[in-house]
């Protein structure tokens, strides 16, 4: 069993922030930022091609509550909402969840640094992904 799991099913405590049938909320205990919160299904999915339509839906729509909260009750003007899907994209617990990071101006956070494509690798790609 997963530590989400786990934290679902009680064994390991968690700072929980919300919680509906289908998702609960908890505070991150290794934070970017002050307030930064976890948005998990209950039920055990490792990625976000693994979830189901109904329990992707209930995810984003939890995560819109919690990113409500964060700018209301703790007075932020912004978040990242985020989520690492696979261990190679760094995701570290195999429960598919959302991160969602409070910011500030000024804050120091930088966000993924930028590329640019070759001549014809856009095109290239577009083609690939569109076969």
């Amino acid at each position: 069993m997963c530590i989400f799991c786990k934290i679902v099913a009680g064994e390991l405590p968690a700072y929980k922030i919300y919680e509906d049938e289908k998702t609960l909320a908890f505070l991150d205990i290794k934070p970017t930022t002050s307030g930064h919160a976890l948005v998990i299904t209950k039920a055990h999915y490792a990625n976000l091609e693994e979830i189901s339509e109904v329990d992707l839906t209930a995810l984003a729509l939890a995560t819109k509550k919690v990113g409500a909260l964060l700018k209301e009750k703790l007075n932020v003007p912004g978040y990242n909402m985020s989520s690492n899907n696979d261990p190679v994209a760094g995701q570290e617990i195999p429960h598919i969840h959302f991160h969602l990071i409070p910011r500030h101006e000024g804050d120091g956070l930088v966000n993924w640094p930028k590329i640019e494509y070759g001549p014809g690798d856009m095109e290239e790609i577009a083609k690939k992904l569109t076969a």
